[in-house]
């Protein structure tokens, strides 16, 4: 069922149709909108969020409704999954839809409990959030939490999956920003060498809040955004579902709520017909949340193969072809990062190769 699921979206992102016959193959749900740190760059510091966590009639619907396609659930959005008193639970009930599930944690509750709890849990994929190898950028960055409490809990978690030989893929990311650019080389160096952290990621900054005039211009679009044809789809804590996880955070309107409307008529609504119309018409930058979005655009051969591997075997395998086309050992072409819009403005401040 999802291979021919993901054929399906593949023909249709191909052919430029713009309704599949077809459901997405990610998700990232917001189980829970609560967090216990500041963080400049988050929108939720914009956007300001309830104190509210997803219930089990929403998800419960989500999930069953998309169980059978779906193959990556991130169970993450504008919150710290682990505020969530039930995420234990839900990673269980997406475990018996197979349907794989991803967490991102700022690591302020790991403690001994919970990380046994996570490798006793069916739990795929977690990445833990660290942006920064001095302890003035991580604690700029993350507003809150503790530089060497926040180390100690990664590395406990790491060590422990380790010990016991088994757990998720463990994936240590860094943001890169103005005030850490010059760390990356440090914190590649020490994450890699810490046991049982499968992968060091250095990603880009996909949000507008530190850079607001960062965006995508009409040339950058080569091809139709994939995530109108595969996903994720965001889908907030009270059931909005939003195109993809940038448009919440755009201003963007929601497409349908899944306790209102069925995940098929939400995914080949008029307004995701619309999108996909003027994406596959090269239109894409007079879409307003496009023509502001900070994703980096993948390349179409890459954007294939997101839909002829399996979603998890693609989480797996995203950061390394990152650092590699960072690292200039892949063509860059693969990786279109968003460029400044003010041409007064050409210098960018996330450049993930370092100047030699």
């Amino acid at each position: 069922m999802r291979v021919w699921n993901r054929a399906k979206l593949l023909w249709g992102w191909l052919r430029g149709q713009s309704r599949l016959s077809a459901l997405p193959v990610e998700f990232i749900v917001e189980t829970t909108a609560k967090c216990n740190i500041y963080c400049p760059m988050c929108p939720r510091e914009t956007f300001k969020q309830p104190k509210e966590d997803m219930t089990d009639v929403v998800f419960e619907r989500l999930v069953s409704q998309a169980g059978r396609s779906a193959e990556h659930m991130m169970l993450i959005g504008l919150g710290e999954p682990f505020l969530d008193r039930k995420i234990f639970d839900r990673i269980e009930y997406c475990e018996k839809h197979n349907v794989h599930t991803l967490l991102s944690t700022n690591g302020t509750l790991l403690d001994e409990e919970t990380v046994e709890r996570i490798l006793d849990s069916p739990l795929a994929h977690i990445t833990l959030s660290f942006d920064g190898a001095t302890r003035e950028s991580f604690e700029f960055y993350r507003k809150g939490a503790r530089f060497e409490k926040v180390r100690d809990n990664f590395i406990r978690l790491a060590s422990r999956k380790k010990e016991r030989g088994r757990g998720p893929q463990i994936v240590v990311q860094m943001v890169r920003m103005e005030r850490n650019a010059g760390e990356v080389d440090d914190f590649t160096r020490f994450w890699s060498t810490v046991p049982g952290v499968d992968q060091v990621r250095i990603k880009e900054d996909e949000t507008n809040l530190m850079r607001p005039d960062a965006g995508h211009q009409q040339a950058d679009w080569k091809h139709p955004c994939h995530y109108l044809w595969r996903g994720p789809m965001y889908v907030k804590w009270n059931g909005d579902v939003y195109p993809c996880c940038q448009s919440y955070m755009l201003e963007g309107a929601p497409v349908g709520n899944i306790g209102e409307s069925p995940l098929g008529e939400i995914w080949n609504s008029i307004e995701m017909q619309r999108m996909r119309r003027l994406h596959v018409d090269g239109r894409a930058a007079e879409i307003g949340i496009c023509s502001r979005c900070c994703t980096v655009i993948p390349h179409k051969l890459l954007v294939a193969g997101s839909l002829v591997f399996h979603g998890a075997t693609v989480r797996r395998l995203l950061p390394m072809v990152e650092r590699l086309t960072y690292l200039a050992r892949l063509p860059k072409r693969l990786l279109i990062p968003p460029q400044r819009i003010s041409p007064a403005a050409k210098t960018n401040l996330v450049q993930i190769e370092r100047q030699r």
